[in-house]
């Protein structure tokens, strides 16, 4: 066999590879994502430091009656490369969330490239994925718009494992787009109650008290 042969079939293989990785199917699974923001405008992970990479984050949520092993589970954005790999126990009704800071340090401590969540502020597919023995399969999805992108504004299931609802709170949307405006806040690590109201101006005070 010639070596272009050899290197065409070797090729394909990586392509199907790909395709099939890409287009995994969905798992039934009791951790869904739960919420995401991913344009910051303030510091979110509380470091003293806005970034745009670094305060970015997601959150998940286990809607099941048992503690579960997250090892298995990853994140990945549009492109489906492999941003963050989870780790430790998730109990039940337990919510976790990933800062782009913390994507940061297991890109680097995996010697991956460093690009943290990389949600795009434009819209973007957010992805959890779950290694079920051999396979790789799709344990979660959530595609959203560009006005869910605006600063400081998170898409979440409302309630815990709800319809997604936007949480636009801090900067509120006034266009037409499902999801609509909810004048409500982003909720990282506690859960998503939201009762839609017209947004109102709030200190940044108190909406740091809202996360103590």
């Amino acid at each position: 066999m010639s070596l272009a042969s050899i290197v065409g079939r070797a090729l394909a293989s990586l392509v199907i590879l790909t395709l099939l990785f890409l287009n995994a199917p969905a798992a039934t699974c009791d951790i869904l994502l739960n919420e995401i923001l991913a344009a910051p405008a303030r510091d979110w992970n509380g470091d003293g430091v806005v970034s745009a990479r670094d305060d970015e984050w997601i959150e998940i949520w286990n809607q099941g009656t048992s503690v579960v092993d997250l090892s298995s589970y990853f994140f990945t954005d549009a492109d489906s490369t492999p941003r963050y790999a989870f780790s430790g126990l998730l109990g039940p009704n337990e919510h976790r969330v990933v800062f782009g800071g913390q994507a940061v340090d297991w890109q680097r401590a995996n010697a991956r490239s460093v690009a943290g969540l990389s949600l795009n502020n434009a819209g973007d597919t957010a992805r959890l994925w779950r290694v079920v023995g051999p396979d790789t399969v799709l344990a979660d999805a959530y595609a959203y718009k560009s006005h869910e992108g605006g600063n400081d504004r998170s898409t979440g299931r409302e309630p815990d494992g709800g319809a997604w609802a936007l949480f636009d709170g801090l900067d509120p949307y006034t266009g037409a787009l499902e999801p609509n405006a909810t004048g409500c806040f982003p909720s990282p690590g506690d859960a998503n109650t939201c009762h839609p109201a017209a947004a109102e101006a709030v200190t940044w005070g108190r909406v740091k008290g809202i996360y103590r």
